[in-house]
């Protein structure tokens, strides 16, 4: 009976140092994460100081009302800001917070100066200003000089992008700016010092309150509205005394002005209620609390050396799953009681300290009283799934998320200035264009089999021959690439009369192997890929304007081709990250100038061969109609010119 007693705290000692350096080495935080924000969706409640804040929320119906009815669009003219200010002040509001950045001087200085002057004779306020890698980027003078103070509207998310915790105070040259929220209450009240608990990082774990804002808001429509009328002597849209006493904090919801944040409560959380969330917390005295890691390691290891000691003297398999069914959710049971106390206990720590005690005793009692495999993982399988067994069972250190390794075909495409583009068209203009360029390609990959991995703005990301297995990826990838191309061509005309804009894509796609697979958290995940080769199809997108290519397809996509499709090589190209050059073609239209490409290709190897002079002549006489001879032939003469002490025929890119 000793000697189980002590084999059981050494199985339960092991299995906590395994999950006590997991959780201090940061290994489990994503599925803390998951946990924590399980526990504020159940859990989420208004706190009691909700009501003494109010938001006023630029939406999309304001935007759509500010065109319709008052002729103007984004951006909004900055004398409407002090009309949201005039209506504050006439409400009598104890203070107003903008979460707006005004960093550039507006066209007309006379709005400049008409928001300022609005400001100075308003309630006391709050202005934004932004942190960034230690530089600090301040609104205008006009801003900054009238307003009672400047809060910082730094976002704070975690690695998963996620906002969960927020730093209530920054330095920055020796000064100290409060997150926007709290600076809102000391613009109202300068003496007095917000006392809020922060973590080891120094900052506040957030109590979070609704999946959508709980303090009340009125649209910037009815409250610029409101003002207008008192002015003119009507009845208002809203009657100011809403925000009598109140915190007003002012911010953007509508989709296209890019101030909706992820957040456990909703992923597209208005950035200005994250702020209201912190001042809701701290008006409330609620802040969460994180508990210290010392009685953090303390409880795991508790769990751990009862689950090693259980589980050592689980002679039967009933008292194998009663160890699992009381010991597993015990964690969470005690984070759910600690959560509505206001602390963040850990969960998946605990847990797994708790299960790899109870794994690592079984597996002792197997080795030591020769058990059945059968009998352990019938009683697990109750619990967790047997891929999951089967690791744990090798390997107690391995339960981790991750994918298997295959040889993809990947397909990365990026439209040209796209940029310039959108600076030139407004919110629902630039969305109309991007849905429509991005359908159109998506529907050629699909057809083609592809899997859409992501897109990220006007970027799109593929692969082929995962999840299903498709032997002849490559060719289908370089299909792709063509008949998105020639859409894009066909596409082009309308878009320039639609939009007035002209829309060119370049494309690079590689052919390697990756790992793929569910790719995040057990709850949250994406089937993606990981690997170099990735990494090579994107830099190939990225050097076709040194080429003045719209595809460019390495050498390993190449080898899998046949005779259905048409090519020419470009460069030998060593690309930004790879010591090793890759030879790098351009699927070429089956209609295409057989001729031309073997003048190319006569011109090409005559500068790998070093006769720069040849070179330049030939490539010229390809000039007229082929960009990528007249670059050729540019590069060509400066080599002859400066001839190389080696020569390789490389092409080094000095940008991605």
């Amino acid at each position: 009976m000793h000697r189980k007693i002590l084999q059981g705290l050494l199985i339960g000692l092991a299995a906590a140092a395994v999950a006590g350096a997991l959780y201090f080495s940061g290994g489990l935080a994503r599925l803390e994460a998951v946990t924590w924000d399980w526990r504020v969706g159940v859990m989420r409640a208004p706190g009691a100081a909700s009501d003494d804040i109010k938001l006023i929320l630029l939406d999309q119906a304001s935007l759509d009302w500010a065109e319709e009815t008052m002729g103007f669009g984004w951006p909004w003219p900055r004398e409407v800001y002090g009309a949201i200010l005039g209506f504050c002040k006439a409400g009598g509001a104890r203070a107003v917070a903008f979460d707006v950045l005004f960093s550039e001087v507006s066209e007309y200085r006379d709005q400049d100066e008409s928001l300022g002057a609005a400001i100075a004779a308003g309630v006391p306020f709050a202005g934004a200003v932004f942190f960034e890698d230690g530089k600090a980027t301040f609104p205008i003078d006009e801003v900054a000089t009238n307003a009672t103070t400047l809060g910082s509207i730094i976002g704070d998310a975690d690695t998963d992008g996620t906002i969960r915790r927020i730093r209530p105070i920054l330095e920055h040259d020796g000064q100290s700016y409060w997150t926007l929220g709290l600076a809102a209450y000391r613009a109202a009240s300068p003496d007095s010092m917000p006392a809020i608990p922060v973590d080891r990082n120094g900052r506040a774990i957030l109590r979070w309150r609704g999946t959508i804002p709980t303090n009340q808001a009125i649209s910037a429509a009815a409250a610029v509205q409101s003002f207008l009328r008192l002015q003119s002597g009507e009845s208002p849209v809203v009657q100011p005394s809403v925000v009598s006493n109140k915190y007003v904090l002012f911010g953007f919801t509508a989709p296209g002005l890019m101030d909706l944040r992820s957040t456990p409560v909703n992923p597209v959380f208005p950035g200005v209620a994250i702020h209201a969330t912190l001042l809701d917390n701290f008006l409330s005295g609620d802040f969460m609390r994180e508990l210290p890691r010392g009685v953090a390691l303390l409880w795991l290891m508790v769990l751990g050396l009862v689950a090693g000691v259980a589980g050592r003297h689980s002679a039967k398999v009933w008292q194998i799953v009663v160890g699992f069914a009381v010991l597993l959710p015990l964690p969470l049971l005690l984070a759910l009681a600690a959560y509505h106390a206001g602390w963040w206990v850990p969960v998946v720590a605990p847990a797994v300290a708790a299960g790899l005690g109870l794994i690592g005793s079984v597996v002792v009692n197997y080795a030591l009283e020769g058990r059945q495999k059968r009998f352990i993982k019938g009683a697990f399988k109750q619990y967790l799934s047997p891929v999951v067994i089967d690791r744990l069972l090798a390997n107690p250190t391995s339960l981790k998320l991750g994918g298997e390794l295959r040889e993809l075909s990947i397909f990365f495409s990026d439209v040209q200035g796209f940029t310039g583009i959108s600076e030139h068209l407004g919110p629902e203009a630039l969305t109309s264009l991007l849905n429509k360029y991005l359908t159109a390609m998506t529907n050629i990959i699909m057809e083609e089999g592809g899997t859409i991995d992501k897109y990220e703005g006007d970027a799109i990301i593929a692969f082929w021959n995962a999840p299903v297995d498709l032997p002849d990826h490559p060719l289908r990838a370089v299909r792709a690439a063509l008949r998105c191309q020639a859409a894009l061509d066909e596409m082009r005309p309308r878009l320039l009369e639609e939009y007035g804009k002209e829309i060119w894509a370049r494309i690079g796609i590689n052919t390697g192997p990756v790992v793929v697979g569910n790719m995040g958290s057990d709850q949250r995940f994406d089937y993606t890929f990981l690997g170099d080769a990735g990494n090579l199809a994107a830099r190939l997108e990225g050097i076709n304007k040194q080429f003045g290519t719209f595809i460019l397809i390495s050498e390993h996509t190449v080898a899998h081709l046949d005779d259905s499709l048409r090519w020419r090589e470009i460069s030998r190209v060593q690309v930004v990250g790879r010591k090793e050059a890759v030879r790098v073609f351009e699927p070429l239209p089956a209609a295409s100038d057989a001729a031309h490409q073997v003048a190319f290709a006569t011109a090409l190897q005559s500068y790998y061969d070093g006769a720069f002079e040849v070179a330049a002549g030939q490539f010229d006489a390809l000039a007229a109609t082929d960009a990528t001879a007249t670059i050729y032939a540019a590069r060509c003469r400066r080599l002859a010119a400066t001839p190389p002490d080696a020569w390789d025929g490389v092409w080094s890119m000095t940008e991605k």
